[in-house]
């Protein structure tokens, strides 16, 4: 989608500090994250929620999880949240599907 502020991300044409990646997926801070840390986890291609995601596009979904596991044992303690919101109602502010690895127990250096 040529609006799509993740879209524009996974183009490239929107600098973003990338923490993984996979061939469907990536994964990057969130601009003004709200816990030590914040990082979406996104798919490449562009659907407008994980509902549409899970129901268009199931392989791309299990990858997304797969990298979002693999991302929070990297970049926390082991003790996180990995949240979506499906809709305006629910909290979504960006209609690309996304998920949310929040922890305020970040992975010592």
């Amino acid at each position: 989608m040529i609006d799509c502020i993740f879209c524009k991300i996974v183009a490239g044409t929107i600098p973003a500090t990338i923490v993984g990646e996979s061939a469907r997926s990536i994964a990057f801070r969130d601009v003004a994250p709200r816990q030590a840390v914040h990082i979406l986890v996104i798919p490449r291609e562009h659907h407008s929620n994980i509902a549409e995601l899970s129901a268009n596009d199931p392989e791309a979904l299990v990858d997304l999880m797969q990298l979002g596991s693999r991302i929070a044992s990297d970049q926390t303690t082991g003790h996180f949240r990995f949240t979506f919101n499906t809709g305006e109602l629910a909290g979504q502010t960006v209609f690309h599907a996304h998920g949310h690895i929040t922890s305020t127990q970040p992975a010592k250096a």
